[in-house]
């Protein structure tokens, strides 16, 4: 029996903070060690970063990345380490995996399949590389081999996937596999999304059942460089069986998740499968032979399961919740802000981004402890970090009620109700003069008086730009973070001022439709997640309709009234943005959908759909950063690209109309 203990490791890393990453790297290693690993597999390029973006191509980038694995080389004595870097070889840049044996470097694994869909961009800075090549790189004066290598150490055989790799059609683990690999390392940044964690488990545990291996599946954790944030993800199964699964989501900067793993069960596993068809000698000559010896270990059980929300049956809501409360804490200490503001409504927008900064707090006292917060946030000059809950949600978040004439005592009363029930700070203030002063100026300038009648729209969007100076010198005199509270259904069709209510540094709902973010505010007035409660104080926000509140109040504004139902309004965003449906495929579809509405009153949705998309792309331009939480987003610096002038969509709405008249 011989026996390994693997460990997969999630890190927080952050691009080019080189100190900071090396450090991480090291405690990872230390606790990985600690608790009795000898193999350990880091994420992919954690020594730069992932998202380096452009300056992957900086030679001085290139080089500090190598340095810092030099440096760590001291610190694998006595381990097998796999860490990720970007590799300069012959001309081109790849994203590598370096495998290290008791200080010494056994070779680079380059990966095969560059991730370029989506969120991904890796084609732009790296080269796939061809599989069938193996190199050898001279690294101050040493020469290794660079390629698909299998590295054997103690007689144990091992391979690497480095993420998309496993994605991929010919992915590597079928060659490895029939070169009988007893371990397939996969070093991933594997982003978040709702429900994907349920097809990585199918994907490891199915990889280690298909090849008869170990597969070991490591992660990046947290918001790393802005918008994506990653959940930390780490796995281990064999043959099939999934024998480790680490917390996801954690507020820790390393988690280390543990599994022994008996190799000659392995071995006895993979010769019972009808399936396996080894190639003898395959690899022979790439094979990497290493001098070391792993530990003679005796058998125990390792603890590492999921945490108990995963199996809540509200996991969506759970993962949401989690995964921006991380976000935001993450931006909060990595910008070094002091605090967020948000200009509260009253309405469900911002008070979800006032809760969302709430169970922030919540979840990272709840895991990190006093101490452990404290020394997150110890750049803090005014907020004590050791304070309890109370003083920190109060120091740290400002919420700002700003009226008009055209504000209600309802959305008055929810907005001061939220901010007193999470414990925020709040301020009132009346904006009524100053956007009264900005009608009367234009209006003697043109020399007429404004009116509902002709000037709707511009009356709207003073309103919201008045209401921008006052937040943002509130945010510039507590060196915070303002936050911008427009969701992914208002961002689809431009219902939004620009300079107004999109005012803000980060937009941590953007990558969110609004038919969920009111069920979820439901969810957490009533039930909330687990081990951080509910805030009941949202009861009058979720008894409202959702109003932009800008015209006068005897016009009872209604955001569907204007748009069209929000169920309605998301489903036409997924299926023409994501799926790329035309208006006709996406008219009769929606026959079928809403069966309850009238044809024509499809139409004219539809086509305002697309007439509102195409016009409003310059906004979408203009919005401060998103998370990315779906399978999908509107942000044109990650996901969706659409020109900013366009036709309109002119002939397709015009076939459209023609189709509908037909029936």
């Amino acid at each position: 029996m011989k026996l390994i203990q693997i460990a997969a490791v999630a890190l927080n890393q952050t691009p080019l903070d080189w100190s900071g990453n090396a450090a991480r790297v090291r405690q990872a290693i230390e606790a990985a060690r600690n608790e009795g690993a000898s193999l350990i597999c880091l994420p992919e390029l954690c020594l730069t970063g992932y998202n380096c973006e452009d300056t992957f191509f900086s030679i001085d980038v290139q080089q500090r990345a190598l340095s810092a694995l030099l440096e760590l080389l001291p610190l694998t004595k006595w381990t097998v380490v796999s860490v990720g870097l970007p590799l300069m070889y012959g001309g081109a840049l790849y994203n590598c995996a370096c495998l290290i044996a008791d200080g010494q470097i056994l070779g680079f694994v380059a990966k095969n399949h560059l991730a370029g869909d989506g969120i991904h961009y890796e084609p732009r800075w790296f080269k796939a590389w061809d599989s069938t090549c193996v190199g050898e790189i001279t690294i101050q004066g040493q020469a290794y081999p660079i390629g698909n290598l299998i590295f054997e150490v103690d007689g144990v055989r091992l391979g690497f996937e480095i993420c998309e790799d496993a994605w991929a059609a010919r992915r590597p683990g079928r060659e490895l596999s029939q070169a009988a690999v007893d371990l397939i390392l996969n070093p991933s940044a594997s982003h978040f999304a709702f429900g994907k964690q349920e097809i990585r488990r199918r994907l490891v545990q199915e990889s280690s059942r298909a090849y008869g291996v170990t597969y070991v599946y490591s992660n990046l954790l947290g918001n790393e460089a802005g918008r994506i944030i990653y959940d930390g993800a780490t796995l281990i199964a064999s043959n099939g069986s999934l024998l480790a699964e680490g917390q996801r989501l954690s507020f820790q900067d390393v988690s280390v998740t543990s599994a022994i793993v008996d190799i000659d069960l392995t071995r006895m596993n993979r010769a019972r499968l009808a399936s396996f068809q080894p190639r003898p000698g395959a690899f022979r000559e790439t094979t990497i032979t290493a001098d070391y010896q792993f530990p003679e270990i005796p058998f125990r059980t390792l603890h590492c399961q999921a945490a108990d929300w995963e199996r809540s049956d509200s996991i969506k809501e759970e993962e949401f919740t989690r995964a921006v409360a991380l976000a935001l804490f993450d931006y909060l200490r990595k910008s070094r802000s002091q605090g967020f503001v948000i200009s509260l409504s009253g309405g469900a927008d911002s008070a979800a981004a006032a809760v969302l900064v709430w169970a922030m707090l919540k979840l990272g006292l709840s895991e990190l402890g006093a101490d452990g917060l404290s020394q997150k946030l110890a750049y803090l000059t005014g907020t004590k970090p050791k304070s309890g809950f109370a003083e920190l949600i109060n120091g740290l978040l400002t919420c700002v009620y700003q009226s008009t004439r055209n504000s209600s005592e309802t959305t008055a009363s929810a907005a001061a109700g939220l901010a007193e029930g999470i414990g925020a700070d709040f301020l009132n203030l009346d904006v009524d003069a100053i956007t009264q002063a900005y009608v009367d100026l234009v209006s003697k300038a043109i020399g007429r008086e404004l009116n509902w009648e002709t000037d709707d729209i511009p009356l709207q969007n003073i309103q919201a730009r008045s209401r921008a100076p006052g937040v943002w010198m509130i945010t510039n005199l507590r060196n915070a973070l303002l936050l911008s509270t427009s969701n992914r259904s208002e961002a689809a069709v431009g219902y939004t001022t620009m300079d107004g209510d999109t005012c803000g540094g980060l937009s941590p709902i953007s990558g969110i439709d609004k038919a969920f973010l009111r069920s979820w505010l439901r969810w957490m007035e009533t039930v909330g997640p687990l081990q951080v409660g509910t805030v009941p104080e949202l009861n009058l926000i979720n008894q409202q309709e959702p109003t932009a509140e800008l015209r006068p109040q005897e016009a009872e504004q209604k955001d569907e009234q204007d748009l069209m139902p929000y169920e309605l309004l998301d489903w036409v965003e997924r299926a023409a943005i994501r799926d790329k449906r035309s208006p006709v495929e996406l008219y009769r579809l929606a026959l079928v959908e809403f069966p309850a509405e009238q044809p024509a009153q499809l139409v004219a949705w539809i086509e305002r759909f697309f007439r509102l998309w195409s016009r409003n792309q310059w906004k979408r331009e203009r919005y401060a950063p998103s998370f990315h939480l779906d399978d999908e987003n509107l942000d044109p610096k990650t996901w969706c690209r659409f020109p900013i002038l366009s036709g309109g969509f002119e002939e397709e709405l015009a076939e459209l109309r023609r189709v509908a008249e037909a029936q």
